[in-house]
């Protein structure tokens, strides 16, 4: 493909995520399967583009804004090229064929308007300048406080690939070795001892190493929620959202395949999903079960019986955002004002099942106060019998750098270099850690 060809799929595939509400990787996906004829580079190229345009959003749609033209994928991407790489936009917008169509007066005045220009200027406002929307700076600032600009920043840059050995295959050590011999560029992860880093965004999961289950990949932070969660040989584990079992499989292999976790989620497909996953990685301790509710029947039935509950929460994502870019600026999902309540229910509810002396694990992949500290909090006004396990006395103190001032297990960006992670770990009272 020409360039300008590239430019026009970039157009195609913003106006999708500008329309359709649903999650930018899965139309982009969608995109792709549906014009096989797009070859591995100009996919690579095209991707690439539209995720750093999606990362340049809300300043690109203030300069659009206040240059007096509409919010339109034709504009964003137009705006783009002029403010970022410079580029002829007349010969890119040429109406050839599979080509963008040529721009008309209003465009063309737009880009005049433009011209001369930079992505970023002092009359912008900081939380454009760092793309956060107007619904989070206010708990962000909170949160962050001197940091805020600084994480913000560190959540525009593209994630890195991080992949979780499983140990009931492989050592870290030996997994390193092979990959570097089949000619990946890895290196040790630096805060998992579980980890191994990919230089380069290599595509692994064709790998024979990945298909016969040696790891999965997982965010480094991600990794640390389950070290957080110590699982033993022997016990009984529940993780109550478990998802696609990411977290599930983690702390199955921490236990070596002995004793019993359940993998629970409200999404009976989810479920059927990671089983394959399971299978993959070796694993025979999981058993799944589909809830009806965070207050399904069984939760009562199974009161005081776990040794470990692990609650993931459904939440914001803020701290993914370096990974799903278009969270930022489209709700896709249910917003606070739902998220805050479910999250309490669930935590209550999944609590019944943490037997004396058990730990409860609360998780969620947010930076927000609301999510996280205040969840716990609130939690612990009202549930007396769980106390507070600091996240060192579980994980040692080499990993306080991981750990803030209440204890909790929080991971950011800027600081870690990971998704922005918190992990709270309480600990029932009455029972030998009690």
């Amino acid at each position: 493909m020409i360039y300008a060809a590239r430019i026009q799929s970039v157009i195609e595939l913003l106006d999708e995520v500008m329309t359709t509400p649903r999650p930018a990787d899965a139309l982009a996906s969608h995109y792709f399967r549906n014009r096989r004829y797009i070859g591995s580079k100009d996919r690579t190229a095209i991707s690439d583009h539209f995720y750093g345009l999606m990362r340049r959003y809300l300043r690109l749609q203030w300069w659009v804004k206040n240059c007096g033209g509409a919010v339109t994928a034709r504009n964003m991407v137009a705006a783009d090229l002029t403010l970022t790489t410079q580029d002829n936009v007349n010969e890119v917008f040429s109406g050839a064929r599979f080509c963008p169509a040529l721009l008309d007066d209003d465009e063309r005045f737009l880009l005049k308007r433009l011209k001369g220009h930079s992505l970023e200027t002092s009359d912008m406002p900081v939380p454009v300048q760092v793309e956060c929307p107007e619904w989070a700076e206010a708990p962000l600032q909170q949160a962050l406080g001197d940091g805020f600009v600084a994480e913000m920043r560190a959540m525009l840059s593209q994630a890195p690939l991080d992949l979780r050995v499983n140990i009931i295959k492989a050592s870290r050590d030996d997994l390193l070795q092979r990959l570097r011999e089949e000619g990946f560029e890895a290196e040790a992860g630096l805060i998992s001892p579980l980890s191994i880093r990919m230089r380069t965004r290599q595509k692994v999961i064709n790998h024979g190493l990945f298909q016969e289950g040696y790891f999965e990949i997982q965010d480094e932070g991600s990794q640390m929620v389950a070290l957080l969660a110590d699982a033993k040989p022997g016990e009984q584990v529940v993780d109550f959202c478990a998802g696609a079992g990411g977290k599930t499989l983690a702390i199955a292999a921490s236990m070596n395949n002995k004793g019993r976790v359940i993998a629970m989620d409200v999404s009976a497909g989810k479920l059927e999903s990671a089983k394959e996953r399971f299978r993959r990685a070796g694993l025979h301790n999981i058993e799944t079960r589909v809830l009806t509710s965070e207050r399904d029947k069984y939760v009562k039935k199974h009161a005081g019986y776990f040794d470990l509950v692990l609650v993931d929460a459904p939440c914001s994502g803020v701290g993914t955002w370096r990974r799903d870019p278009d969270k930022r600026w489209r709700q896709l999902g249910p917003g606070l004002d739902v998220l805050v309540p479910l999250q309490k229910n669930i935590l209550e509810s999944a609590a019944r099942m943490v037997k004396k002396g058990g730990r409860l694990i609360y998780a969620t992949c947010s930076l927000l106060p609301e999510e996280n500290t205040e969840q716990i909090k609130t939690f612990l006004s009202t549930h007396t019998d769980f106390k507070i396990k600091p996240a060192v006395d579980v994980l040692g103190q080499s990993f306080e750098h991981v750990q803030d001032k209440d204890g909790f297990l929080h991971m950011t960006p800027a600081r870690h270099d990971t998704d922005g992670f918190f992990a709270a770990c309480l600990i029932k009272q009455g029972g030998t850690d009690g």
